[in-house]
């Protein structure tokens, strides 16, 4: 038995997620306490991630607590984690993914389909932004920032005809009746890593990675590393239009993975391709080959990475 200490955001799906965490290492005979930590991704709201510093703003504070044993390990939506970590930090485990989709929320409209022309969606994401102008290109696309319940708060407040979240994340806190509507993978292709857990420690704590052997589920490690090296390759980030989704079919993992113009002056650039995958070589192996296509594509459509 341990004793360990979980750093995470104080937003409520990040605490719900960290008390997930809490609750399945606690079955397994550990004593797990929480260090609630605000970032610097949470302060900054009056301005794109993407101008700001990127996702990494809402780990660096974590990976502070992590560097200075005042936690060890920190619980993050994987999507938010950073490609690269720094030196001496580990992915150390990533759960079972809940619905890596995106869902579309509105008080009016049951799709963006039935948006009348010129109506507003609020997101700030540039894969998002991307997206909804291939599908929309008439429509308005206004920045949405903050936590979740903020974002639905500024729907509510009359913002937005519609916005577009991570389904996962409603899910998890009981929000799924406020989801008008799923896009399916073909019509809005999510971010690498989209509705998964992942967990970070300091490299060399094998007791905190012996202790989470039991968390690992090893599908969705196997395809979010693809996913992950798909917008490693491609230089990912929260400034960079790239989407990448991969699904297994018995031993075979299929990887989609599209790059947008968020301007819309740019028609959406995709690649597809399938191998053998039985385990993380050559899921990264074959993300690498997605990757390596997709900026032959980007490149051949005269766009610039």
């Amino acid at each position: 038995m341990h004793h360990f200490t979980i750093a995470t955001r104080e937003s409520r799906l990040a605490l719900w997620q960290a008390e997930h965490v809490k609750v399945l290492l606690e079955r397994h005979g550990h004593r797990v306490t929480l260090l609630g930590m605000t970032t610097q991704g949470d302060q900054i709201l009056d301005r794109a991630l993407s101008k700001v510093g990127g996702k990494g703003l809402f780990v660096k504070e974590l990976e502070l607590a992590l560097e200075e044993g005042r936690a060890d390990l920190a619980v993050h939506s994987l999507k938010d984690v950073p490609m690269e970590l720094p030196p001496g930090f580990a992915l150390a485990c990533v759960m079972e993914r809940e619905d890596p989709r995106d869902a579309w929320v509105s008080p009016k409209y049951a799709t963006l389909a039935d948006l009348p022309q010129g109506a507003t969606v609020g997101t700030s994401s540039l894969r998002r932004m991307a997206l909804v102008r291939a599908l929309r290109p008439d429509l308005k696309i206004e920045a949405l920032r903050g936590n979740l319940d903020t974002r639905l708060r500024k729907l509510d407040d009359g913002l937005y005809d519609g916005i577009i979240l991570a389904a996962a994340g409603l899910k998890r806190l009981g929000l799924a009746t406020r989801i008008r509507s799923v896009f399916e993978t073909t019509q809005m292709l999510p971010a690498a890593g989209q509705g998964a857990l992942g967990i970070e420690v300091r490299s060399g704590r094998d007791d905190v990675v012996q202790a989470l052997q039991p968390l690992l589920h090893e599908p969705t490690w196997l395809v979010v590393s693809a996913e992950r090296a798909v917008s490693r390759v491609m230089g990912g980030s929260c400034s960079m239009p790239l989407a990448a989704h991969a699904t297994f079919s018995g031993d075979s993992l299929t990887i989609d993975a599209a790059w947008g113009d968020p301007e819309g002056k740019h028609a959406l650039v995709t690649t597809q391709a399938t191998a053998m995958v039985t385990d993380t070589a050559a899921a990264v192996g074959l993300g690498e080959r997605v990757a390596h296509a997709l900026q032959a594509a980007v490149h051949q459509a005269g766009h610039a990475l």
